[in-house]
């Protein structure tokens, strides 16, 4: 089957304007999405850099032939600018269009003007390495976790690859003195047909890309909490629950501390809103800080924050809640001039073998929150039942039942009351 080039030309054209009018579009419905409009402009610049080669013939070389490529290669420009727009990069305006200098300065040579295959060359050279540092561009940002990113960057190499392959065709068919031309040629229809295949399956998958980060952004935006900037209630149990999981690759024992601002109702009745916020703020910067990596904070309501360690000891765990007690007091005794004297209550509990799931875990946590309460605040405690083993060396295998070993050998830890049930109005 022959490809009739002018027919290629024809729905080159249409497509490429299409799919620029589509891609402008898409961004006028997403303003933020700024890529989107570069991307859209390269197809247009595209598609007019194809319309001047197709009319080679009918009007001056000039146009057809230097101009119709350094349009062509603008438009790979805005295409390479709109993938560093995408990942959050600027613009270089020099480089965008150092292809399209290459070309005009090499027109001015009598001798490469005259060289079919020079010119061939040229873009060649030019267009894949566009074509490359574009794919590199969203290899770059490959940690966000946009399905559609690989695909673009698939594309974006095959494309470069054929487009390099036209060099040494164009060194072995030479069309230098040639009576077949450019048009005649059948592996520029082939290479014409590709390059409209490619310009077609990159609209797509940058569409297909923006629209991914888009519901990726309404997602993370319903699992964080916004003043904190930490996970919310949901992300917190959707995290814990994994964890809890026996098929989970977390290093066990585990642990969950529950952590309450001390009388926050009266911070900030006395100093206001805004001052109150900036506390809840302190406080997670500074849990986030002070627990490791792989430990998850997060708020579970009002004044009211969670954290779970995995692959920890009790004394350990204790430490770290100790250390966040501290470092949140220093931080939030003043603020604004104004002597504030914030601090948190804590309880801990560690996970057991009869515990199935998160309930009757933050139920012991949160009865030793109450009795850091009851016992003046500002303090951090373990659960009743977990206390005999806090300062006990971690056993072989996480599923641990605690074993009755006298009295607990910290005598900072308080007696829990006879009654551990935390009351509907507790003490804050």
């Amino acid at each position: 089957m022959i490809l009739d080039v002018n027919t290629l030309f024809i729905v080159t054209i249409t497509v490429m304007g299409m799919l620029g009018i589509l891609l402008i579009g898409v961004w006028l419905q997403n303003r933020g999405m700024r890529a989107l409009a570069w991307w859209g402009a390269a197809y247009l610049v595209g598609g007019m850099s194809v319309w001047l080669l197709g009319a080679r013939g009918s009007i001056s070389d000039l146009l057809s032939i230097d101009i119709a490529n350094a349009l062509l290669f603008v438009a790979c420009g805005l295409t390479w600018s709109g993938a560093r727009l995408f990942d959050g990069r600027g613009v270089k305006p020099v480089a965008m269009f150092i292809g399209t200098f290459m070309w005009v300065g090499a027109c001015q040579i009598p001798a490469f003007m005259a060289s079919m295959d020079a010119r061939v060359i040229l873009s060649s050279l030019i267009i894949s390495g566009y074509t490359m540092v574009v794919a590199f561009e969203f290899w770059r940002g490959r940690a966000e976790p946009l399905g559609s990113r690989w695909p673009a960057i698939l594309v974006l190499g095959a494309h470069a690859f054929l487009f390099m392959l036209r060099i040494p065709l164009a060194l072995t068919t030479s069309l230098d003195g040639s009576s077949v031309t450019l048009w005649e040629s059948g592996w520029f229809a082939i290479i014409g047909l590709e390059s409209l295949l490619y310009a077609i399956a990159f609209a797509v998958i940058v569409v297909a890309m923006a629209k991914e980060r888009g519901e990726l952004k309404y997602k993370t935006a319903s699992l964080i909490d916004p003043l904190t900037g930490i996970p919310n209630r949901r992300s917190f149990f959707e995290e814990t629950l994994k964890r809890l999981d026996p098929a989970s690759n977390d290093a066990r024992p585990l642990v969950v501390i529950l952590f309450d601002l001390d009388r926050f109702k009266k911070i900030n009745d006395q100093f206001g809103h805004n001052i109150g916020d900036h506390v809840l703020r302190i406080f997670a910067e500074k849990a986030t800080q002070n627990l490791r990596p792989g430990d998850v904070i997060g708020r579970l309501g009002g004044e009211e924050f969670a954290a779970v360690l995995s692959g920890i000891e009790l004394s350990t765990a204790f430490a770290l809640a100790e250390q966040i007690r501290i470092a949140f007091g220093s931080a939030a005794r003043k603020l604004d001039r104004q002597a504030i004297g914030a601090t948190v209550s804590a309880g801990i509990a560690l996970l057991h073998k009869s515990e199935a799931d998160i309930d009757s875990l933050l139920a012991r946590a949160d009865q030793a929150l109450y009795v850091a309460k009851a016992q003046g605040r500002d303090r951090v405690e373990i659960a009743e039942l977990d206390r005999a083993l806090a300062w006990q060396p971690a056993k072989t295998g996480w599923n641990h039942e605690p074993e009755p070993i006298g009295l607990v050998p910290n005598p900072t830890i308080a007696p829990a009351p006879s009654d551990m049930a935390r009351p509907k109005v507790g003490i804050h």
